[in-house]
């Protein structure tokens, strides 16, 4: 077949081969990726919203419980960080704990040197929500998870191929429900367009193929 004739596939260049990360580019996603997710935590927290995810069980128990959300995040997401190790490997559960510690630090850090007040609810939940997703995107991106229900989304992204958004989806109906006792109808409302902030984030740019970088 000559070039003239070559279907567009056959004339296409060979795709290209993502190379693995360096540990110096690695840590840097890590240190984004906390950052954004203190920032996100911070305006929902300021709006008294809750989200989807492991963020979300840790807004509901720090409305409970006297305790800074980044700290209880790091606290719930304990039993996952086996679960981690044991379907991900050591690689992947050594930076989840990483991330765990870092969001806990963080936290701990901007509880006695930033206060957000006064935030709509509107804004939180979907600038809040929009941050949120993108730092664990970063972490995603670099092999590394925030825990709790992101180790499963991702795990089952890797061995089924479900797409992270939507599997979050119905995670994040769960964990709005368990919510409904502590915060009122309209802040549930905005808890939930800040929850599919979260999983848009993750559906529009994490899906096979998308991201060649390892």
């Amino acid at each position: 077949m000559t070039a003239a004739t070559a279907s567009p596939a056959e004339t296409l260049p060979p795709s290209p081969i993502g190379r693995p990360h360096s540990l110096l580019e690695d840590a840097y996603a890590i240190f984004i990726g906390v950052t954004l997710l203190i920032v996100g935590l911070m305006f929902l927290k300021a709006a008294g919203l809750v989200t989807g995810g492991i963020a979300g069980v840790a807004l509901l128990l720090s409305y409970l419980l006297p305790l800074p959300a980044g700290v209880l995040f790091t606290l719930v997401n304990i039993p996952f960080f086996l679960f981690a190790h044991k379907v991900m490997g050591a690689r992947f559960a050594v930076k989840t704990v990483l991330v765990n510690i870092g969001i806990g630090v963080a936290s701990a850090i901007t509880r006695v040197s930033v206060h957000v007040d006064g935030v709509h609810p509107a804004f939180a939940a979907l600038v809040g929500g929009t941050v949120i997703g993108m730092g664990i995107l970063s972490l995603a991106r670099h092999q590394a998870g925030v825990g709790g229900t992101g180790v499963i989304t991702i795990w089952l992204y890797r061995k089924r191929g479900w797409n992270m958004g939507m599997t979050q989806v119905a995670l994040d109906i769960v964990i709005l429900a368990m919510a409904i006792p502590v915060v009122s109808g309209v802040q549930m409302m905005w808890s939930a367009i800040s929850a599919a902030a979260i999983s848009l984030i993750l559906f529009a740019w994490h899906r096979p193929g998308l991201y060649m970088g390892r």
